[in-house]
């Protein structure tokens, strides 16, 4: 017996405050999952754009509205030199590295239409930009 896979494509509109803003997108995904016909496989989501970036964690105030600013401010501080910047005459240098250590996207397995998240993991979409944005979100389905 032959299976083949089907693939569905969804977007999803996201309005952001820029600034390391956490958004959860678990809830957005697991509704494109539900009104899906596919039951087994992988969902891809994924940010177009090269200043934000999605990851999992545990979506909670601390870590979402501190923690995480904090150590990507660690580690791509705003008022650093950016060669980006002298080259556009911008100002988000930084939000160019901060989704680029991030990345654009994750791929998340999931069985009898539930994603495979731990308890405390919820998917999120990071906007390191210098100003609010609208950001785009592909979540791809693949599977039986």
């Amino acid at each position: 017996m032959h299976i083949q896979a089907k693939v569905e494509s969804h977007r999803l509109t996201v309005p952001t405050r820029g600034d390391a803003h956490v958004i959860d997108l678990t809830g957005e995904v697991t509704r494109v999952l539900g009104g899906g016909t596919i039951r087994d496989g992988i969902v891809t989501v994924f940010v177009i754009g090269s200043t934000a970036g999605i990851t999992t964690t545990e979506y909670e105030p601390g870590l979402a509205e501190h923690d995480l600013a904090a150590f990507f401010e660690r580690i791509a501080p705003r008022g650093a030199t950016y060669r980006h910047e002298q080259t556009w005459h911008d100002d988000n240098g930084h939000s160019h590295v901060r989704a680029s250590l991030l990345g654009p996207g994750l791929t998340i397995p999931f069985s009898s239409g539930r994603m495979t998240l731990g308890t405390w993991q919820q998917i999120v979409l990071i906007d390191f930009d210098t100003r609010a944005r609208t950001r785009e979100v592909v979540v791809q389905v693949v599977g039986v």
